[in-house]
């Protein structure tokens, strides 16, 4: 359901135009009671920001597409885990790592001589 189909269910199912709107755009009727009973109640004191998009890992066997999921927010489901970069291969880890070989293969070519 997009923000303004929520927006409308803030409206209420009295409402004769949010009925109309929710009748034409929800294609599974059984969705209507949930708008106007779940999520309009749910946001009432919100407006907008409905919503959370999160990356999911590319799917590397596949295509590579760029994957995302969108949850509403404040639902009773989990959360999704946010994903977690390897922060191994940044370029500023990858920059310290290099130091650090470097550092020690001086202390120990000081050390052998």
């Amino acid at each position: 359901m997009s923000p303004q189909l929520i927006d409308y269910g803030k409206l209420g199912d009295t409402n004769e135009r949010a009925m109309r709107i929710a009748d034409f755009w929800l294609t599974e009727k059984d969705l209507i009671p949930k708008l106007f009973q779940v999520l309009a109640p749910r946001y009432q004191g919100q407006n907008g920001g409905y919503t959370r998009m999160l990356q999911i890992p590319n799917r590397n066997k596949q295509d590579r597409a760029k994957m995302a999921v969108i949850e509403y927010k404040g639902n009773c489901l989990p959360p999704l885990p946010l994903p977690r970069r390897d922060s191994n291969l940044t370029l500023l880890n990858q920059l310290l790592k290099g130091m650090r070989q470097d550092r020690e293969a001086r202390i120990d070519s000081s050390h052998t001589v």
